[in-house]
């Protein structure tokens, strides 16, 4: 198990001392840093990390509101705020802070931050291991929560997944759903068996594919039966459906 960290900080120096903190502990990785909020606003949608380490006041996006829209992407990422201001504490922990360590930062305390990040990722993990047997050998659901409550969707009826906005949206012949989830995390439970990641933002059922159209010169749009939506599938990904299909 790696747990990949961002880090948003202005100062370099900051970044500096958090990046050494965090790569002595073994199962970490700093997968990147931002100098503003902006900037760390988009990483958290480009590289996906589990846990973001935030300074508050940053150019273009503070802290505050940065970690607010992070948890609109995906609620069940760990915000760390990491600054010297200890008076925006309650404004952290209503956007539900995993924690709050004020500067200059003491060695032992990070530690034991990430410590707790390491025993609660692996108990999900572990969790998640269980749901997913249950769900294969029981049940063949994908078990989804959301504002509504929990669908349980039959495996073999999804067509297209695909993130729209700051959500994830499943569609099947007659109905769709959405949740918060993040791509990654259904394509894990799902397996791959019959679903295959044709590009960043869908993740498809192979088995429900009528026809692959060009679209641009690197891209083309995958097509489905019993539903209208379509799909975007990059060269790289269309050469291996190939060789997954044994088209030459």
């Amino acid at each position: 198990m790696c747990i990949r960290v961002l880090i948003a900080d202005d100062e370099s120096g900051m970044r500096l001392v958090l990046r050494k903190v965090i790569e002595r502990i073994e199962g970490f990785q700093v997968v990147g840093e931002a100098e503003d909020g902006s900037s760390a606003l988009s990483l958290v949608e480009e590289l996906n990390p589990e846990v973001v380490f935030l300074d508050i006041e940053m150019p273009n996006l503070d802290g505050i509101e940065c970690a607010k829209l992070i948890s609109d992407i995906d609620p069940k990422k760990m915000i760390v705020f990491a600054t010297a201001h200890p008076s925006y504490m309650p404004d952290a922990f209503e956007v539900y802070a995993f924690d709050y360590i004020t500067k200059p930062f003491k060695v032992d305390r990070i530690i034991k931050t990430l410590n707790r990040i390491k025993e609660i990722s692996s108990e999900e993990n572990n969790k998640g291991q269980e749901d997913i047997v249950y769900q294969q050998s029981v049940a063949e659901k994908l078990i989804i929560k959301n504002k509504d409550g929990i669908n349980f969707i039959d495996i073999d009826s999804i067509i297209l997944i695909q993130r729209e906005g700051k959500s994830t949206v499943i569609y099947t012949s007659d109905n769709k759903y959405t949740t918060s989830d993040g791509l990654n995390d259904i394509e894990g439970r799902l397996g791959k068996i019959n679903f295959f990641r044709c590009h960043k933002s869908y993740l498809i059922n192979i088995s429900k594919i009528v026809k692959i159209s060009p679209y641009g010169r690197w891209t083309y749009v995958v097509h489905f039966k019993d539903i209208k939506n379509d799909a975007l599938i990059t060269h790289k990904k269309y050469e291996e459906l190939k060789i997954l299909f044994n088209l030459s």
